[in-house]
């Protein structure tokens, strides 16, 4: 077994484990793969070490669980959702993780939902990455969405920094606010940067 499959938290549950293990070792895709659940699995971690409270084995379902599905559809969390609904159905966890995964569309935890919090900071951790982790997030980012042209990509890509570079804030608890959020910022600040200048060159606005 891998290290990642010894992570799986319901040893009763194999089977699951490595349907998901496949879909997250789907060649198509780019960055929401196996790697990135590993990320986010030690992200959570690290919020554990932290001393930030939470429900260790029920954050780390829905962290399986959050890109279960991943086709570059706008309902790829709620598919992601049902599909844990399912798989966990008769355990005390189904509900509770299938909410958690929906989270993650909007990453907006209420200030109540200390697992929310901590899943939502653990997904978007990556944004704090030292510059070649993050260019390479970028990288794979643009290979899930090849089929489309380099402007339409950019102009995407544009909108979504915008609005993670416009809230209030990225991170929802403490410590991620207080580790994370000013490389994240400036990840942010520097990817819109790049993307800005080839159309400042061109004359464009």
């Amino acid at each position: 077994m891998t290290d990642l499959a010894e992570r799986w938290p319901l040893a009763e549950l194999a089977d699951v484990r490595d349907a998901l293990l496949a879909a997250y070792d789907d060649p198509s895709r780019g960055y929401h793969d196996s790697l990135h659940l590993t990320e986010v699995l030690d992200r959570l971690d690290e919020l554990a070490d932290a001393g930030v409270g939470f429900d260790p084995a029920v954050a780390a379902l829905a962290a399986w669980f959050h890109d279960a599905v991943y086709d570059g559809e706008r309902d790829a969390e709620e598919r992601s959702a049902m599909w844990a609904e399912e798989a966990l159905d008769g355990t005390p966890y189904a509900a509770e993780v299938a909410r958690l995964v929906r989270l993650t569309e909007t990453h907006d935890p209420g200030e109540d939902d200390p697992d929310g919090q901590v899943l939502c900071d653990a997904d978007l951790a990556i944004l704090a990455s030292p510059q070649q982790r993050y260019d390479a997030y970028v990288a794979g980012v643009r290979r899930e969405y090849a089929y489309l042209s380099g402007p339409d990509f950019a102009a995407g890509r544009v909108a979504v920094l915008h609005d993670l570079a416009g809230r209030d804030r990225l991170f929802h608890t403490p410590y991620a606010r207080e580790t994370w959020e000013p490389a994240a910022r400036a990840n942010l600040g520097h990817e819109l940067e790049q993307l800005a200048a080839p159309r400042d060159a061109r004359g464009q606005e």
